[in-house]
């Protein structure tokens, strides 16, 4: 899962990016609203952790144009403004949560956690295709020969390759999703967590496949029946 911070502070910008990472989170961070709005157009993100005094375009702003742009995505303002007036505008204007700061890293990860749990289960929880189940919520690849709970990333991928099978993700759709707009990663470690995922899946019986397609990208298939 990816997280979007949005805060200009940037030593707490920083802190929140470690605190989610630390929870296997994938976060990016952006200071100002006006990259806020841009990153969200992106599509890559399960959530928004957002300010409410950014420079250039301000929170308040910000929830009110991802609203207007038919944007669901969950957005939680974490905000120095704490007064009641503060909090029932930034609800009404279209966020899902709201903590004042200063703010418990525990309580912030655990209201995320809820925040997109919610968002899940109006998006179908589970993934099926063939005999294998992808559970959104726990994050467990399983057949009817058992379940592997996948690592953060392998289940991005996963995620992407089940709501899309039959058609090739690009590798470059895959780095921008999961790595991010601003990743360093190289690009085989693609092929590295996709090598995981087709030992995890021979493991479980799968009766799917991951194909890889030359200078293109990656679909999954129903596997032929003398490789199942």
């Amino acid at each position: 899962m990816r997280i979007l911070v949005a805060e200009d502070e940037i030593a707490l910008a920083s802190a929140l990016k470690k605190i989610f990472e630390k929870s296997n989170y994938s976060a990016d961070v952006v200071h100002n609203g006006v990259d806020a709005i841009e990153y969200i157009k992106s599509g890559n993100y399960d959530a928004v952790i957002l300010d409410l005094m950014m420079p250039e375009l301000d929170g308040m702003e910000v929830i009110k144009r991802v609203r207007a742009a038919k944007n669901d995505i969950p957005i939680l303002v974490l905000s120095a403004k704490t007064e009641i007036d503060d909090i029932v505008l930034g609800l009404d204007s279209g966020a899902n949560d709201y903590m004042p700061k200063p703010f418990d890293a525990r309580e912030l990860v655990a209201r995320v956690r809820a925040m997109t749990r919610v968002q899940t289960s109006t998006n179908d929880s589970k993934l099926c295709f063939g005999n294998v189940t992808l559970d959104r919520a726990t994050y467990k690849l399983s057949t009817e020969n058992g379940s592997i709970r996948l690592a953060n990333k392998e289940f991005q991928i996963m995620e992407m390759l089940l709501k899309n099978p039959g058609h090739v993700i690009t590798s470059d759709r895959l780095m921008e999703r999961i790595w991010g707009l601003d990743g360093l990663t190289e690009m085989n470690v693609i092929w590295v967590y996709i090598s995981y995922l087709r030992r995890k899946l021979l493991t479980l019986g799968a009766d799917i496949t991951i194909k890889s397609i030359r200078n293109s990208g990656y679909t999954v298939e129903m596997a032929e029946e003398d490789n199942v």
